[in-house]
């Protein structure tokens, strides 16, 4: 893991015109996300590190990336085509950590946590990107994932496991791909239209879950709670199990 990584920060050092601010963002993202996923490992004893887990750390390689090209866009102008070309292979690889990890057997809940994690903040990441342009109501695109583990810190009943939805998984890939669209500034107009319907989609996600969550509140007891890491509230809302 820390080959790849150094492999592909080694290799963007040279090609991403990035300012200071830019890297300084890079570095912190993969100094946060590589320390919680260390914890993890820690916690739960895991003897291997595994293929999918692979995968989804070179995903997480570029989202790193494209938090610094976003963060670098605040103050300087970037280069669209290469934060869309970084935003396309991480959206095409999110199906393959999936399927690595039923091929090689090498399912994990902390593989599908990892996963779902990195989603997440991608989706954070170009929801922030793409707000000066459309609206800073896209925000909340990237937004609702975190609203709702902060919900379950303060409701225990939020950190209940959650059933499997397929849709759930339709919705995440959905959003993605409308906010890279929107990115890329390819569909003038129709962008907007696009991105609203992904917050939509997320919302209704989001709060059947709620509303499942809530009518089972007094069922059984909630998972205790575990920081710094995410309550499992929603965490499949964004990711199912690999």
């Amino acid at each position: 893991m820390v080959v790849l990584l150094a492999g592909v920060l080694g290799a963007a050092w040279w090609t991403m015109p990035l300012p200071a601010s830019g890297w300084l963002a890079v570095v912190a993202y993969l100094a946060v996300s590589n320390a919680l996923l260390i914890r993890g490992l820690q916690r739960r004893r895991s003897e291997r590190f595994g293929p999918a887990n692979m995968v989804t750390s070179m995903r997480s390689a570029l989202v790193g990336l494209i938090t610094g090209l976003v963060v670098a866009s605040f103050t300087d102008p970037i280069p669209v085509a290469l934060l869309v070309g970084l935003v396309v292979p991480t959206l095409a690889l999110d199906a393959v950590d999936g399927w690595v990890a039923r091929r090689t057997g090498s399912t994990s809940e902390l593989g599908a946590r990892f996963d779902m994690e990195v989603d997440a903040f991608l989706l954070l990441v170009l929801s922030v990107y793409v707000a000066p342009a459309l609206g800073f109501w896209t925000i909340a695109i990237g937004a609702l994932r975190y609203a709702f583990v902060v919900t379950g810190w303060m409701l225990p009943w939020m950190r209940a496991t959650l059933p499997y939805r397929y849709w759930r998984k339709v919705v995440t890939a959905y959003a993605g791909i409308a906010l890279a669209v929107a990115a890329s500034g390819l569909l003038p107009g129709l962008d907007s239209l696009l991105v609203a319907l992904a917050l939509a989609l997320l919302l209704e996600s989001f709060a059947r879950d709620t509303l499942w969550l809530a009518r089972r509140r007094h069922a059984a007891p909630a998972a205790p709670a575990a920081l710094p890491e995410p309550a499992e509230g929603h965490a499949n809302a964004l990711k199912t199990q690999e």
